[in-house]
């Protein structure tokens, strides 16, 4: 998977930087244990820290090709799953290769068809060629934004990394962060190309980013593009199974222990069912693992989010599929540590966290990483095939806003914020949202003849895949790199997103249920529990004892009044939720404790100099 990191100055000379591009390179050391390595030369350093999946002693990096007397450098994050076909291609053109490795392809296919090489790769990956033959650096992100990567103009260049860490480890890149970063943090919107930090940018996805004397150049390669769909009900779940299988059979190449995430639900559920049958076929059994919380399955509480606790689910599709399971099963102690929201918020880099869920998350990665080094993911399904219910909610459809954020009301009340007023007022959160969301929706292409239902299906559906997605992709990302762990995410693949983004909605819900393709599509393979389960989301806990952990170390908190949190945050409505008897804790109220935590401890690790006007 690994994380890439670099610096281009057409003004100095960075071989006399060895020291810098060394911090910022191993500011990537969790995402890439195996090994490290840099490049430089005069106008250019490369920095790359490796997590070792194919070829592991031949994909060492940063990976170089002479042509025409020049160098052309690679640093690459991810994985091509179709290396192996564009392998033969480029041999076919006369290529050579002395590894068996995809990087080793990418960087062939880059000399053979320059910056369109981008078009023609299956996978999630960002990388970095710096090609001296042009003077120029070439950033390339895939089309879902499943792979990170960072980039910071200077007045002579760009600083670049797969993590904002890597670029603020440069005395050249600033730590501020202003009210329109601010806004983005608590918006929950992931406008594109948005990095928070003042003076960075994101790579968006399908886009490659060119820097040359010339100045820096943005070109999309791919986009979510609406057009007729060629299939009738029978066909298209007879073409997403086909897809389906491929996708997995890819995604399977390895030459380190695989697994998948197994929540008991539709989508990690026909993932695993696909996984375990193909590999049963050579022989294998497939490892599955799943995230539960002490006692959570024997006194669960069904509410408006979850009907039903995981395990039960996970345990039948675990028997069924014969995999070799196991559950990680975590109490409030461990979601509670401070310890380990350390870890989350470095891993972010930001306070943007969604509470226990992404302490379950690392924790959950962190014990797999300990058995596997590649995991199978069902992220992103319910995005593609429309599982959530904001899906089916006649408020969220008519809401003239991203339809996620009315059913985050409905749920968290309007009392989730614990900022203070003035803060809250200069933000114009509002505004800010309604902003985003008319960007969002003016680039969407309406097929002719489609009607006004089927076109606001469309809209639903293609905010979901270039906004909501990301921001899950992002946290799944950071969770599981800060553990060394790499996690595929099939649901991704672009042939599977743009067929099933131009099915009419009326084909996507024909039984009057979510994900009906899904469903049909892998209906053979599942247990009749899950197959008749309706969507649960990723879990959280109910455990009292969590609620109370939060409340004390708010409390130690708030004995310190001169923390500058308080800058942002109202002491009075975080001490009324401190001492809120705990029964009644609201989840807002949870929230707000778990949102003041993150906010001070991200100042306390990052000194962000805050703009607040």
């Amino acid at each position: 998977m690994c994380g890439i990191a670099g610096w281009i100055s057409y003004q100095r000379d960075l071989r006399a930087e060895q020291a810098t591009v060394d911090a910022m390179t191993q500011t990537m050391a969790c995402r890439g244990p195996d090994d490290s390595g840099t490049w430089i030369q005069d106008h250019a350093a490369l920095g790359h820290r490796r997590l070792a999946v194919i070829d592991l002693p031949g994909g060492r990096q940063p990976m170089s090709v002479h042509d025409a007397g020049k160098t052309v450098v690679m640093v690459y994050s991810g994985e091509v799953y179709n290396f192996t076909q564009l392998r033969e291609q480029l041999t076919s053109r006369g290529h050579h290769f002395t590894t068996d490795s995809d990087t080793e392809v990418v960087l062939h296919g880059y000399l053979e068809w320059g910056e369109a090489v981008a078009e023609r790769l299956n996978g999630m990956y960002a990388f970095a060629i710096w090609d001296a033959r042009q003077h120029k650096l070439v950033m390339v992100r895939d089309r879902m934004g499943i792979k990170p990567l960072y980039y910071h103009p200077t007045p002579d260049g760009v600083l670049f990394g797969s993590e904002p860490k890597a670029i603020l480890a440069n005395p050249l890149a600033s730590r501020t962060v202003t009210l329109d970063g601010l806004r983005e943090t608590f918006a929950f919107v992931k406008a594109p190309g948005h990095a928070i930090w003042q003076g960075m940018r994101e790579v968006e996805p399908g886009t490659v980013v060119t820097i040359s004397p010339q100045g820096i150049r943005s070109r999309v390669y791919w986009s979510l593009q609406t057009r007729p769909h060629p299939d009738d009900r029978a066909g298209s779940i007879t073409r997403v199974r086909e897809l389906l299988e491929d996708i997995i059979r890819r995604q399977l190449v390895a030459d380190v222990p695989r697994c998948t995430l197994l929540s008991g639900g539709l989508d990690s559920s026909a993932m695993t069912a696909l996984a375990a049958r193909q590999l049963a076929a050579a022989g294998e059994k497939i490892r599955s693992f799943a995230v539960d919380f002490a006692g959570q399955s024997e006194n669960f509480i069904p509410d408006d989010l979850r009907a039903t606790p995981d395990g039960p689910y996970v345990h039948d599709v675990a028997s069924n599929s014969a995999t070799e399971h196991q559950d990680i099963v975590l109490n409030s102690d461990q979601l509670a540590d401070p310890e380990v929201r350390v870890r989350v918020i470095q891993a972010r880099d930001l306070p943007i966290a969604m509470g226990d869920m992404d302490a379950s998350l690392y924790l959950l990665f962190k014990a797999i990483r300990q058995r596997s080094t590649v995991a199978l993911s069902g992220e992103s399904a319910d995005e593609v095939f429309g599982g959530y219910q904001q899906f089916f909610d006649p408020a969220a459809r008519a809401a003239d806003t991203f339809p996620w954020l009315v059913r985050f009301r409905q749920h968290f009340g309007d009392d989730d914020h614990v900022l203070n007023k003035d803060f809250t007022k200069a933000l114009d959160l509002g505004s800010y949202v309604q902003d985003s969301y008319r960007q969002a929706v003016a680039g969407i292409q309406r097929l002719d003849g489609e009607n006004d239902f089927e076109y606001r299906m469309r809209q639903i559906s293609h905010l979901h895949l270039t906004r909501f997605v990301r921001i899950l992709l992002d946290r799944k990302d950071r969770m599981s790199m800060a553990v060394g762990l790499e996690v595929r995410v099939p649901f991704c693949d672009h042939r599977l997103v743009e067929y099933v983004y131009n099915a009419p909605w009326e084909l996507k819900s024909f039984d009057g249920r979510e994900k009906s393709l899904l469903r049909e599509a892998t209906a053979d393979l599942l247990p009749r529990s899950v197959y008749e389960r309706v969507k649960s989301p990723y879990p959280s806990t109910q455990d009292p004892a969590y609620a109370v952990a939060l409340q004390n170390q708010v409390k130690d908190l708030l004995s310190t009044p001169s923390h500058r949190v308080f800058d942002l945050v109202s002491r009075e409505r975080l001490a009324r939720a401190a001492s809120t008897d705990v029964p009644q804790i609201s989840q807002a109220s949870r929230r707000s404790l778990e949102m003041a935590l993150n906010l001070a401890l991200w100042i306390d690790l990052y000194s962000p100099d805050l703009t607040l006007s």
